[in-house]
């Protein structure tokens, strides 16, 4: 057997020439200099636009050929030669196309015989230099102009696909021509017998390779890194019979490349300069087999059927979906019409998700195709466009609720609709208003004249808002859903999945976190983390012993802990000092990081925190950022977002020139509470310090905001102070491979809903009937809201007449009602009217039911932190997919409220001792907290400091009359316990620390006396 690398050259040959639509081509012919089959392409040129090339010929004569060559290099060498396929060059008026895409429809034969007038051709061992011999494994060209490179491997005679790479990166000379970037090879692929990895441009021992493998399960099926076997012949078959072959090469350089163009800001000689980056994106493989695979289906189903793609992040969605609303915009069926009106791509982000809008517009090849419905524009834009019949509008979720009445007819209208990031906000009514906006009801409105036993033509002209509410139930004909997320929930599999003959629903397309991680495309998160235990214990600092509610008090103390500044000064320095001696050394001394933190107002202390340590220990080379919505007030001060990120020169950084700036080498930390958690693609972005708790998909989310990879990034690393590697591991487990759910929602449970809630007697049909002759008026009057109000007076009193606990299953029960049904209602057409006249009645008293009162417990002056210690507890590699079951979610089995908790009273002292058994570590004297023992002394022992705290400003009063009280205070307290107290004279930075802060807080409350 011939089992030699010429051998697998020959065979791939073979298939594109037999079956890929190539001709075998040899060197002759061939322009090294211009790198270029000169005449290939004028005589694809002159069958094809034989009138241009004539007008052509009158402006040139003899030098036609020579001129022509001139300005192809001109317009490639200016705009690149993918600009250049696609639009053709010009020349003194005339245009001339270099080659032909094929068309949408076939309408147009000249267009179709244009498409097949192109000439792809292979080449084998290519000789393309002018230096030297060397030479091309196999090369492809079209019309004469050569843009694929292949160097092949065999791993039986010793080579593989790394030798293949290392081939491109230090055998070709990035200089010469023919490897310029975006002037003739549009990408290089590295291929053996098993794996295949592609680049878009040579750039030495720095060249990017990508793997380009189907994934071990096959395409778009759960598995790990690597190809199939395939019975049929080469593991790698799949590249020259599906990706090169003539139909999928020329609809990649038509609808997929794409030359994306980055500006950074960077700090050069110490000035801020505008850095501008391009690289050319050639699909990987998973994202041109979605698109393909969506198409497909699409053109033999039409409009009417979703899709769920469970993408993992990091994995470039966005791309995949702005591919996405290119093929579908302009697909047509067999009868050559438009499959979609409009290509809607909606996400419920209510700022618009900047890098899903820029992406889908820079893929606008076509001016104007796309509307976007982002900042600075209204529902009333998002209306028009949808009446306009716009072939691509990209918006927000929240923008339909304002125009769903007000959308023209949509009988013969077909929408798909993109959902980015779809979970359970795609569920609820925004989501349904959607539907209500874009749905053609024609086929609803004949399935519910047979039930109801109606003429359809008497319910047309029926002015019936119920009616016409009922229609926008369940799926529609004229409305696709394509749903992207790497987490779906239950209610997103059921909704946008596919379901199976064993009744379970699973994704239409996977690429799991799994292979993405073995790709070596996205990092591990997972693969270096560490936990810290906090151990600390409470003690009473009041003689009483008040009887308080346990939670709340519960609560109220774990808070007082975690915002206690002793806890906060802990946790920054180990912060801080790990980030100077780890973080700050990897990817070549710029990586960031970010602490996520578990509220605004933890997020600002620690701001404060962070700053003040940095300020202290003189480093010069540490900054950082905060990231909180809105406002904050901690005691006496209001902080926003702007007002504390100010830059070295002193100017303010505002919302959307925050992650630009995070991204320069000014900053290095980002403070987060509840912001930058999801959607945010930095690189840069390397180590993880957590300080909130995370569970599910939320915990997902927020750690792979560090698996994007980049050149010199190597490892990421997460530093946990809250959640244990078993809660982690237990949150990503579903989400691993592919997410699956084991069994449809059983609807009816809508109905033993409504019987549970009927039975607290609390209103009846006719509160329900009242209520909806009011919500359904045509136009309401100056008086309707009141008696709204009015109808619900005598329910809440009732309602307050129950007991704590009955209360809360009825409220329990009401909210279970309105969202199971908003859910149910866009599964299945129910054409209950009943039900749906409950769900109304029921969605406004759930607005008008009063809140649990919570009684708010204020400890701060009835407790103090005695004892403290971080104890590390877990470091190494949380390791997944050991179960296969952990990717199985159970749908909701019964809708049933259960029994709220017990609330009880419980004495203070009893309280504390509860949180310190679950917090207490292993103390010493040395771990004692000094803090509140020298704030208390302080107050008693000097009666001046308050009188000097009234007259001076902070800065005196902390460094020219503290200290000497302080000294004083803390000799006292060294001679009474020198165990505890030992290390303030041990430690200076210690001392000045506890000093410091006792001194801030000495100062406050003394001036607010």
């Amino acid at each position: 057997m011939d089992y030699k690398e010429k051998r697998f050259e020959e065979d791939i040959e073979t298939y594109l020439l037999n079956h890929g639509g190539y001709i075998q081509k040899n060197m002759v012919g061939f322009d090294k200099a211009n790198c270029i089959y000169l005449s290939e392409l004028i005589y694809f040129i002159r069958s094809t636009q034989e009138n241009e090339w004539e007008r052509y010929e009158k402006i040139y004569g003899v030098e036609s050929e020579k001129k022509f060559l001139k300005r192809f290099n001109e317009e490639v060498n200016t705009h690149g030669i993918l600009h250049v396929l696609r639009n053709g060059i010009n020349d003194r008026g005339v245009k001339l196309k270099v080659c032909y895409f094929k068309p949408e429809s076939t309408l147009n034969q000249k267009l179709v015989k244009n498409y097949n007038s192109n000439i792809l051709s292979v080449v084998r061992q290519f000789a393309y230099s002018v230096e030297n011999n060397n030479t091309i494994d196999m090369v492809l060209t079209l019309n004469g102009i050569p843009l694929v490179a292949l160097e092949l491997k065999n791993q039986i005679t010793g080579q593989s696909v790394e030798n293949a790479k290392k081939q491109f990166m230090y055998d070709r000379n990035p200089k010469e021509y023919c490897f310029h970037f975006n002037k003739r090879f549009l990408v290089y692929f590295a291929v053996d017998l098993f794996e295949v990895f592609m680049a878009t441009e040579l750039k030495g021992k720095d060249t990017f390779f990508l793997p380009f493998n189907q994934g071990s399960g096959g395409a778009g099926k759960v598995g790990g890194s690597g190809n199939p076997e395939n019975p049929n012949g080469y593991n790698t078959s799949y590249l020259w019979e599906n990706v090169l072959s003539k139909d999928s090469f020329l609809n990649i350089i038509q609808r997929f490349l794409h030359v994306s163009v980055e500006r950074k800001k960077v700090l050069k000689d110490d000035k801020e300069i505008m850095k501008l980056s391009k690289k050319l994106i050639f699909p990987r493989f998973h994202q041109l087999d979605v698109v393909t695979k969506l198409i497909d289906d699409v053109k033999i189903n039409g409009s009417g059927k979703n899709y769920l793609i469970q993408h993992s992040a990091g994995s470039g969605k966005s791309n995949s979906i702005a591919w996405s609303c290119y093929r579908l915009a302009s697909l047509h069926d067999e009868h050559n019409n438009s499959i979609f009106t409009s290509v809607i791509v909606v996400t419920d982000r209510k700022v618009l998700d900047n890098q899903l809008q820029d992406t889908i517009s820079s893929f606008d090849h076509a001016y104007g195709l796309v509307e976007t419905i982002g900042d600075g524009k209204s529902s009333k834009d998002l209306k028009d466009a949808i009446n306009d019949g716009k072939k691509i509008i990209v918006t927000t979720l929240q923008k339909f609720p304002v125009i769903y009445e007000e959308v023209e007819n949509n009988k013969g209208k077909r929408f798909a609709i993109i959902v980015d990031e779809a979970h359970s906000s795609q569920t609820g009514s925004s989501a349904q208003k959607l539907k209500t906006a874009l749905a053609d009801n024609e086929e609803a409105l004949r399935e519910f004249a047979r039930i109801e036993g109606e003429e359809e033509a008497n319910i047309e002209d029926f002015e019936d808002k119920l009616i016409k509410e009922l229609l926008t139930h369940g799926k529609h004909k004229n409305l696709s859903f394509l749903a992207f997320t790497a987490t779906p929930k239950q209610k997103t599999l059921e909704m946008f999945g596919t379901q199976h003959t064993d009744g379970t629903f699973h994704p239409f397309h996977i690429y799991s976190m799994k292979q993405a991680i073995e790709e070596e495309f996205i990092h591990d998160v997972l693969a270096n983390y560490m936990t810290y235990k906090t151990c600390f214990k409470i003690a009473k600092s009041t003689p009483d012993n008040p009887e308080l509610p346990e939670s709340e008090a519960k609560k109220a103390i774990k808070r007082y802990e975690s915002l206690h500044p002793y806890n906060l000064q802990q946790k920054t320095a180990v912060m801080i000092e790990y980030f100077r001696d780890v973080t700050m050394h990897k990817i070549g001394g710029r990586a960031k990081a970010m602490v996520v933190t578990a509220s605004r107002l933890h997020a600002v202390r620690y701001f404060l925190e962070f700053k003040r340590y940095i300020d202290k220990k003189g480093y010069k080379d540490l900054d950082v950022l905060v990231a909180f919505s809105g406002s904050v007030k901690d005691k006496d001060e209001e902080y926003t977002e702007t007002g504390l990120n100010i830059t070295k020169e002193g100017s303010r950084i505002s919302e959307k020139q925050l992650p630009e700036l995070f991204s320069t080498d000014e900053f290095n930390i980002l403070v987060v509470a509840e912001k930058y958690q999801t959607g945010f693609d930095e690189p840069l972005l390397h180590t993880m310090f957590v300080d909130k708790k995370l569970s599910g998909v939320k915990a997902v989310q927020t750690l792979s905001r560090l698996n994007r990879t980049m050149l010199g990034k190597t490892d990421t690393f997460v530093m946990d102070f809250v959640n244990e590697a078993e809660d982690i591991k237990e949150a990503f487990e579903p989400f691993y491979k592919e997410t699956v759910l084991d069994k449809e929602i059983n609807v009816n449970l809508i109905y033993d809903t409504k019987i549970s809630i009927r039975q607290f007697l609390l209103y009846n049909d006719s509160d329900v009937e009242k209520f909806n002759n009011i919500y359904y008026k045509e136009k309401q009057s100056s008086t309707d809201l009141g008696k709204i109000t009015s109808l619900y007076t005598p329910i809440l009193k009732q309602y307050n007449n129950l007991s704590l606990e009955e209360r809360f299953m009825f409220k329990k029960s009401v909210r279970n009602y309105v969202k199971w049904y908003a859910y149910i209602v866009q599964i299945t057409r129910m054409f209950d009217k009943d039900l749906q006249k409950e769900y109304n009645f029921l969605k406004y008293m759930d607005k008008v039911l009063p809140k649990n009162s919570q009684e708010q417990v204020d400890l701060e002056d009835k407790i103090k932190l005695e004892f403290y210690k971080l104890e590390k507890s877990f470091e190494g590699e949380v390791i997944l997919g050991n179960d296969e079951n952990k990717g199985v979610l159970t749908n909701v089995e019964t809708v049933d409220v259960s029994k709220g908790k017990d609330k009880k009273d419980e004495l203070l002292e009893n309280i504390i001792n509860h949180i310190n058994q679950r917090y207490m570590g292993i103390f010493s004297e040395g771990d004692r907290v000094i803090v509140e023992t020298m704030f208390n002394k302080v107050k008693l022992e000097d009666k001046k400091l308050k009188k000097y705290a009234k007259k001076n400003n902070m800065e005196v009063f902390s460094e020219s009359i503290f200290p000497k009280v302080f000294a004083d205070v803390a000799q006292e307290c060294y001679e009474e316990q020198m165990g505890a107290f030992k290390k303030l004279f041990e430690d200076k930075s210690f001392y000045t620390a506890i000093m410091n802060e006792i001194a801030k807080e000495t100062y406050r409350e003394l001036r607010n006396q």
